[in-house]
């Protein structure tokens, strides 16, 4: 009976592990659901082949095997790689619907935008270069939530700015390159300089993630007041 419902357990467990990341929204608390389901999920095949030692091995070192990434020397991340990976996933997120709170191809919202994307780039630079660092900033990426305001006060010393002020309308461009951020005053809104005079953002009155030029369309956002932003990764 016991081990029946520890079976059933762990099953549900390995379900919630793929179910919940398909929910948009990224939040402390489906972390810490996510985080659960993985610890419940190898707990309980843990305890179901402990009386074959092999599986036993096996499944005792997987903590240790996940560990690895993290644990890799902090090796220098090349700025313009990461840079290039970066834009070029959020690009990737055009036409998604626009959802408050989202950071996810089923929907997305202004922060979220290139929070995501970064986040994914450390992923795949990561992998690519076996770089701990990059791991860690991603998984610090995906832990710690950043509204527009905070990117836009610098938290967790993740942003600085660049200096450049006013509307997007009139600003000049001359200081950005594809990547960095600018941030309402007000700290409700962020977009993302696209290059060559373009910017991308999820915008609410759109309802998608939009790449719109800022001198010529129409958009509320480019005649609103900014101050810009890089992120610290990306600095040379």
């Amino acid at each position: 009976m016991w081990k029946r419902l520890i079976l059933i357990l762990t099953l549900g467990a390995i379900v919630g592990f793929f179910v919940i990341p398909l929910n948009p929204v990224n939040s402390k608390l489906l972390n810490l659901a996510f985080l659960g389901a993985i610890f419940a999920a190898w707990a309980g095949l843990t305890f179901l082949v402990w009386k074959r030692k092999p599986l036993r091995i096996v499944a005792l070192f997987l903590p240790f095997i996940a560990a690895i990434p993290f644990v890799l020397p902090a090796d220098r991340i090349d700025p313009e790689e990461l840079r290039l990976d970066y834009v070029r996933r959020m690009n990737e997120f055009e036409g998604t619907k626009y959802f408050w709170g989202g950071e996810s191809s089923r929907g997305i919202d202004c922060s979220g935008l290139p929070r995501r994307a970064l986040r994914d780039a450390l992923m795949a630079y990561g992998i690519k270069h076996l770089n701990g660092r990059a791991f860690r900033a991603c998984a610090e990426q995906w832990w710690f939530d950043a509204s527009a305001k905070a990117l836009g006060e610098g938290y967790r010393s993740y942003t600085s700015p660049i200096g450049t002020t006013g509307t997007i309308q009139e600003m000049d461009y001359g200081s950005l390159v594809p990547g960095d951020l600018a941030v309402t005053t007000n700290g409700v809104h962020i977009l993302a300089y696209a290059g060559n005079g373009r910017w991308i953002q999820a915008d609410p009155g759109i309802g998608a993630v939009a790449t719109l030029d800022g001198r010529t369309d129409d958009n509320v956002w480019f005649g609103t007041p900014v101050t810009t932003h890089r992120w610290r990764l990306l600095s040379p």
